[in-house]
């Protein structure tokens, strides 16, 4: 690998030494985070900063506590294939009510510290490898999951033992929902809300290690578009006989959030299956009832929206709304329309001084604002709206503000008394300073983006590289900085590496993003042409007679459409753990685009690549990693006997032990081949 490719897998793409997961608690004293010891360091270990003296204290080390780093229990190295998280050491913690005391999972080993470090993490006893533990109110009990049963420390199992998973998330919430967890403790600290999941009915899926015979394969259930979800079900525990709660499961069988309220009132927010009636529902722990509270419906899908449905501190109901046309995504408060054309909100992050604390898009759909909202009036007032991405994290009157733009990463602590903090950042310097040209394409206004040679010579020529996601849920076109350095590495190759969100992605308008409504490949692949083309009119030094295309998941899906179907624009591709037919990928993300494959057979092959593999006529080079459980390596050995069976010669990359996330330097190592790839089709 050359150098750049080497210093982003040392520092997992920049990621290490960087202040993350941050939490406010003991009223907004303290900030408490994980970070790593340096740029090249990949064990995080929890600190927390001290507002009034500006001190930060490292609590608790990985390798102090584990010098001999261990392997993750199965589940919660799952849990964090769901969650993104790809850090070693720490890799997540929960605080108490109070917000003085931690506890978190190492290894399979369960700690607390407390926020002064006196005596260190203790280490608790617990029955089994404990992942995902929750600490209550005072921090006297915490609950903890191991093997699949939910238990207390000082206690023991709290949960039934019968054949369900307790505790723990089902993979559609924790993958596709929004909601990796799957218990919560009620203020008084003596009772738990938790989730039973019944994964019976699914299929199983398995993946193995060929480079280790030896090892017995892996399985896991898995809910396939349009087959059984798992059966989840909520139910109080701990004092008195087990209350479950009651709402229409078979109608609603989705379950994306619940807390706790109050002691006497738990919030839950349930969705149908093809998730276009959101509901926020109330319930009495004591019985189990249920009643409506809020109802959010879409004729399409209701897109998620972060912080909503949610009660006000004042007893409103908060939901998203879209406004007429679907222009904008906005706010509606008890059903009213809140924010107009004029502000694309994309979550609620709190509440801060009264008011609502807000992320959106003000003007380019690349950048993100830092606002306050009025909840009466609809006023706003900004915080951090200057070029960027910038983003908050509210506590008791202080507030972190993260920005990210063209020249670095910042973030910013705003005590309630008015000073100004900076949590330490560790992490190696970004090489490039990238500033891509951002351009609006087409009468659907698409956003493009085009990153040049740093050494460009206005007149010479290049090879196109279209580097790019295309797929619902993701903006690839943002000005946060990380995204640009591996663009800026293949152009500097020698490529005009070119970008488009196409309809569908996140961020432009509701109307935007439900336009692959009923079909993934037709509007992606009309999308991405037609910004292409439109970009070579428009700059002449992109040669479009030699036009590579790449992606991972979604994006390999689009490279590889890309060559069977255009191969007239699109000359070579790689794809990368692509779901190449996603009747076999799973149902929350699936049904909520396509629907069901009974009812829309005709969407589901459409979409699918396996017919469209005897027409091949471009080279691709495909790539899985065999650990992946969600783009089953099946969908790519699928693809590649449908072009052995006719014949079409291309290249395959199987990658043992690895997963969707391509960790330890997996993604570096596949660019370099890639790029041999490219310069030889691309020639």
């Amino acid at each position: 690998m050359d150098d750049f490719l080497r210093l982003s897998a040392d520092t997992a793409r920049f990621g290490h030494g960087a202040p993350h997961a941050f939490s406010f608690g003991d009223d907004g004293r303290l900030l408490w985070f994980l970070r790593s010891g340096g740029p090249t360091d990949p064990l995080a270990g929890l600190w927390v900063l001290d507002t009034t003296t500006g001190a930060e204290t490292l609590l608790a080390d990985p390798r102090v506590l584990s010098p001999e780093p261990g392997e993750l229990p199965v589940a919660e190295r799952r849990l964090r294939e769901r969650t993104r998280l790809v850090a070693a050491g720490i890799g997540s913690y929960a605080l108490s009510g109070d917000g003085r005391r931690a506890v978190f999972p190492l290894y399979g080993r369960l700690y607390a510290v407390t926020c002064d470090g006196v005596g260190g993490p203790e280490e608790l006893p617990v029955a089994g490898p404990a992942l995902d533990p929750r600490p209550n109110a005072d921090g006297s009990r915490t609950a903890y999951v191991a093997d699949d049963a939910l238990h207390l420390v000082p206690g023991g199992r709290i949960s039934p033992d019968d054949g369900a998973r307790w505790g723990l998330a089902e993979f559609a919430a924790a993958e596709e929902l929004g909601r990796a967890r799957g218990h919560w403790w009620a203020p008084d600290g003596l009772r738990l809300l938790a989730a039973r999941v019944d994964e019976s009915a699914l299929p199983r899926r398995w993946f193995a290690d060929p480079a280790q015979p030896q090892l017995p394969a892996e399985d896991f259930a898995y809910p396939e578009a349009g087959g059984p979800n798992a059966g989840v079900e909520l139910w109080v525990l701990g004092a008195g006989r087990p209350v479950r709660l009651a709402w229409d499961a078979p109608a609603f069988p989705y379950l994306s959030d619940a807390a706790w309220e109050t002691d006497g009132e738990i919030l839950l927010t349930v969705q149908d299956r093809l998730q276009r009636t959101v509901l926020l529902l109330g319930a009495d722990p004591a019985t189990g009832l249920t009643r409506e509270l809020s109802r959010t419906t879409h004729p399409r899908w209701v897109d998620p929206l972060p912080g909503t449905p949610a009660r006000l501190p004042d007893g409103r109901m908060l939901t998203a709304a879209d406004t007429p046309g679907g222009a904008a995504r906005g706010l509606a408060v008890d059903g009213a329309p809140l924010t107009g054309d004029g502000i694309q909100i994309r979550g609620v992050a709190g509440i801060h001084r009264g008011r609502l604390l807000i992320e959106a898009g003000l003007r380019d759909p690349s950048e993100q604002q830092v606002l306050l909202l009025d909840p009466d009036t609809g006023e706003t007032t900004a915080l951090a709206d200057g070029p960027g991405v910038h983003g908050a994290l509210a506590g008791a009157g202080a507030l972190l503000v993260t920005s990210a733009d063209a020249d670095g990463r910042r973030r910013t602590l705003h005590t309630a008394d008015g000073r100004r903090l900076t949590p330490a950042d560790l992490s190696a310097p970004l090489p490039y300073r990238v500033v891509p040209v951002l351009e609006r394409v087409t009468e659907h206004g698409i956003p493009t983006a085009l990153v040049l040679p740093r050494d460009h010579v206005p007149g010479r020529r290049l090879p196109v590289l279209v580097d790019a996601y295309g797929g619902p849920g993701y903006q690839d076109i943002s000005a946060e900085p990380v995204r640009w350095q591996a663009k800026q590495w293949w152009a500097d190759q020698g490529f005009a590496v070119v970008t488009v969100d196409n309809r569908g992605t996140p961020y432009v308008s509701p109307a935007f993003t439900h336009a692959v409504y009923r079909g993934f490949s037709d509007v992606t692949l009309e999308d991405q042409a037609a910004a292409l083309t439109a970009l070579g009119a428009r700059h002449p030094d992109l040669d479009l007679d030699r036009v590579g295309v790449r992606g991972w998941s979604y994006g390999g899906y689009l490279a590889a459409l890309a060559v069977l179907r255009r191969p007239d624009l699109y000359h070579a591709a790689a794809a990368g753990a692509a779901p190449t037919d996603f009747r076999h990928y799973d149902t929350a993300y699936t049904e909520r685009y396509l629907g069901l494959p009974d009812e829309h057979p005709k969407v589901y092959e459409r979409d699918s690549l396996i017919a469209d593999a005897p027409g091949l006529s471009r080279p691709l080079h495909l790539t899985t990693g065999l650990a992946d459980d969600n783009v089953h390596p099946s969908h790519t050995l699928r693809l590649s006997r449908a072009l052995t069976d006719a014949g079409r010669p291309h290249q395959f990359l199987a990658l043992p032990g690895v997963t969707h996330m391509t960790p330890g330097g997996t993604r570096e190592k596949v660019m370099a081949q890639q790029l041999a790839f490219f310069r030889r089709e691309l020639a």
